[in-house]
């Protein structure tokens, strides 16, 4: 019997760092313009993850290009660069950005995946060993 190679889809998703989430937030996207204006648009995001998102565009971005995400709801603004843009190009594209750093708490998940919390600098420093209870503790 022949084996199929996993495809490149299953490849990246072995190297992910941090499970994605189906959500939609609303964010805003801000951007430098062709002509040094500052631009922005308003989006959602299809998934996210502690170390980003994919977001749907208008705007015209490119590989490597600084974004700057901002979490409609909170206000809070996080600097990332583009990494992935959909080869569908209709009204909108699919367009994956990557924080420069990882950001967890950005979009304020109260069920991240277990992973947003274990491999993040940023969640571990912020639970410290005392809060941890052992559940084979007596009481």
């Amino acid at each position: 019997m022949d084996t199929v190679p996993p495809s490149n889809s299953a490849d990246k998703d072995a190297q992910r760092r941090s499970q994605r989430v189906m959500v939609k937030v609303s964010v805003v996207v801000l951007a430098q313009g062709a002509d040094n204006k500052r631009v922005s648009e308003e989006t959602r995001t299809v998934t996210v993850n502690a170390h980003g998102a994919m977001v749907l565009l208008e705007l015209k971005v490119s590989i490597g290009q600084l974004l700057t995400l901002r979490n409609s709801r909170t206000g809070e603004e996080a600097p990332c660069r583009v990494v992935y843009l959909s080869p569908h190009q209709s009204e909108k594209r699919e367009v994956g950005v990557d924080f420069m750093k990882p950001s967890p708490r950005f979009w304020r998940i109260s069920f991240p995946p277990s992973d947003w919390t274990t491999r993040s600098p940023e969640a571990k420093a912020s639970q410290p060993s005392s809060t941890r209870t052992n559940s084979k503790q007596k009481r």
